[in-house]
């Protein structure tokens, strides 16, 4: 078979992969060998800025099946009997850097793309069901806060601290941090949520509160501090590893996807605010309802183009799902298309990672950086237009979701609830869902982390912090603090969901 032969980017023939042009056989370099110059200029680009969080991570791509019959509740086509839809997920780690280890205690994020024959749906959640703060504002503190000094360029326990105890709201999200989950064995073997309240609307227009559980079929399956530890060091990038070489065998990993849905109505008079992302629905109040099958079964051919460059906003909906007054996701629907924007371009949507898949897609945006895709030149590109090209049908849209009008449901949802305070829930998970080995090795953990604090006042508040959620941890907590050293220093002990 005869090899092809080299080319510059422009599909020009190239005499030499060898030899750059020199005056002379020994002479300087030219400056008008374009073919040296287009490798290097090239090569001093290929990377694009890193995700500020989630930033190291892996994915495939596969399929979701919807199984059951959850019409009733929404009118996406993804989700009605037996659809079949291309499906990508990504999973991250959140606070380390691009080169850090897969095992350190941290997040992970469960980020998914439906190519849906209505466009693309993202869905941008994480392992957890909850997350450290309630309000975007204060999105840019936190992950400061969980990031490096800016002078020494180290991490460090007391502003990661500092942050969590004058912020009470963390209290659940840090206890699932510092419990077992905190260090899953794999992507495969952990559970997904999409975090947020969501809203499903239905071919008749009725609206229902939704909240999505991903459970993994693999069984749940978690570290020990000593392992996660070991493997930083002799395997950083093993969940990378683990994903690839099950999906290389035919061993394809499945999740089974269940929704927790609510009332319209019930949103305004429930015992906790139903769109606070530091609070879980009890399934005893609202019951699991199984909806599909999500199988990943192909893996990338290309990391950097189909992975790295791979962007998922929660602006994404399609038909029959809508956004809630959840303040965090409200502030992620800009956040997340302005950092992709930035990232990898302004025309990111264009690349085949990101471009729908089963829709067509009939935009009137125009021109910027990288732009390939266009219309016919006789397409106006403005609209409305007497020249014909494509026109908004409100009914093909459905509805936007309505609670923006709602004013008594925003009040409501804005008031303080019945059972609404920031430690009970994290409290609960402690004392009812921990067993007693899982609670010692989370006092195991704290102990270790907030040991790790230099200074006096916030190690003090950690106490109280803890005490608020269990007086006999607070109290286990302040024994163990003047008897034990530090354990898992040097890792990073949380992060956050964007930017996928």
């Amino acid at each position: 078979m005869t090899s092809p032969f080299t080319t510059t980017d422009a599909g020009a023939p190239v005499a030499s992969d060898a030899h750059a042009q020199t005056v002379g056989a020994d002479g300087p370099i030219v400056l008008h060998d374009h073919y040296l110059v287009e490798k290097l200029a090239q090569f001093n680009r290929e990377r694009v800025p890193e995700r500020v969080v989630h930033a190291k991570g892996g994915g495939a791509f596969g399929t979701f099946t919807t199984t059951e019959d959850v019409s009733r509740y929404t009118r996406a086509a993804l989700f009605q009997p037996g659809a079949v839809t291309e499906t990508l997920a990504r999973f991250s780690s959140v606070a380390g850097e691009l080169g850090s280890p897969d095992t350190w205690r941290d997040p992970r994020g469960f980020a998914l793309k439906f190519y849906t024959t209505e466009g693309n749906y993202d869905l941008v959640g994480n392992n957890t069901p909850v997350f450290f703060i309630r309000d975007g504002i204060k999105f840019p503190d936190f992950i400061r806060s969980q990031k490096r000094l800016p002078g020494s360029h180290l991490r460090d326990n007391d502003m990661q601290w500092d942050f969590w105890t004058l912020s009470p709201e963390s209290a659940h999200q840090v206890t699932w941090l510092m419990g077992d989950r905190g260090l899953p064995s794999s992507w495969r073997h952990m559970d997904g949520f999409g975090s947020h309240t969501y809203q499903w609307i239905n071919a008749e227009g009725e609206r229902f509160w939704v909240k999505y559980h991903f459970t993994t079929d693999q069984g749940i399956d978690n570290l020990t501090a000593e392992a996660a530890s070991q493997l930083a060091g002799s395997d950083a990038d093993i969940h990378i590893r683990d994903l690839y070489e099950a999906i290389e065998r035919g061993d394809h990993p499945s999740w089974t996807l269940h929704v927790q849905v609510m009332p319209y109505a019930a949103a305004a008079t429930y015992r906790f605010n139903p769109f606070d992302l530091t609070k879980v629905w009890p399934h005893a109040d609202f019951p699991l309802i199984k909806v599909g099958t999500l199988e990943l079964n192909r893996n990338p051919e290309n990391y950097f183009a189909q992975i790295e460059q791979a962007t998922f906003a929660p602006s994404n909906f399609v038909p029959g799902i809508a956004a809630s007054p959840d303040r965090m996701l409200l502030a992620r629907i800009f956040s997340y298309a302005d950092a992709h924007r930035y990232r990898v371009g302004t025309n990111h949507a264009q690349l085949p990672v990101n471009s729908p898949h089963a829709a067509p897609v009939h935009s009137y945006s125009k021109d910027g950086a990288a732009r390939y895709s266009f219309a016919a030149p006789d397409v106006p590109v403005y609209a409305p237009s007497s020249r014909g090209g494509a026109h908004a049908e409100p009914g093909r849209a459905g509805e936007s979701g309505g609670w923006e009008s709602d004013g008594e449901l925003v009040r409501s949802a804005a008031t303080l609830h019945a059972e609404d305070d920031d430690f009970g829930q994290a409290g609960t998970l402690y004392r009812e869902v921990f067993d007693d080995a899982a609670r010692a090795r989370f006092l195991e953990t704290i102990t270790g982390h907030v040991g790790g604090v230099r200074s006096a006042d916030i190690r003090e508040r950690a106490v109280q912090y803890w005490t608020q959620v269990d007086a006999g941890l607070g109290a286990a907590l302040r024994a163990a603090l003047s008897v034990t050293a530090p354990v898992e220093t040097g890792q990073p002990a949380t992060s956050a969901l964007p930017v996928e």
